[in-house]
């Protein structure tokens, strides 16, 4: 289960994992927020903590995030085209990831340059642009905002925490 990390100003850093959440509040650098209400953590030695859901370090860390973007990975990407076909709007179950620009012309996995496309519409664009296979998309791809992806994975004790 994963921990939402806050700055000391709140603002939502990263999801961690419990355990380095444990090390964390264990190691006085920061402070439980949140806690699950139905887990705990027993250790060996018979001591017991509560499980952590959203800590807050005590010291401010500069946050690197390259212009607010999140990092592309395909979950990111399935949450942002809402797990639909960007060109027929179909559930997309069986989805794939295709590049706009194919990599065989150069096309880069960016935000701008993926979208989720049905198996149907992928075979039939293959390597070619979307001009060339006659296809349109329904939205234009655009990077997501880091906090947008959070919320994605957001743990219900989260949302409290995750600016609007």
């Amino acid at each position: 289960m994963s921990v939402l990390l806050l700055n000391a100003s709140y603002e939502p850093l990263t999801v961690i994992s419990w355990r380095r959440a444990i090390v964390l509040v264990l190691e006085g650098e920061c402070e439980l927020l949140e806690q699950s209400e139905d887990r705990t953590i027993r250790t060996c030695g018979g001591a017991e903590f509560p499980f952590p859901v959203v800590v807050r370090l005590f010291n401010m860390v500069k946050a690197f995030r390259r212009g607010g973007k999140a990092p592309w990975t395909r979950s990111a990407l399935r949450a942002r085209d809402e797990n639909t076909c960007q060109v027929a709007g179909c559930h997309a179950n069986g989805s794939t990831v295709d590049h706009i620009v194919p990599r065989c012309r150069g096309g880069d996995t960016t935000w701008e340059n993926t979208v989720l496309m049905c198996k149907l519409h992928n075979q039939r664009k293959g390597s070619r642009s979307l001009a060339g296979a006659g296809l349109t998309l329904k939205r234009p791809p655009r990077a997501p905002a880091f906090s947008a992806v959070l919320k994605t994975k957001a743990h219900p004790q989260w949302v409290a925490w995750l600016p609007a």
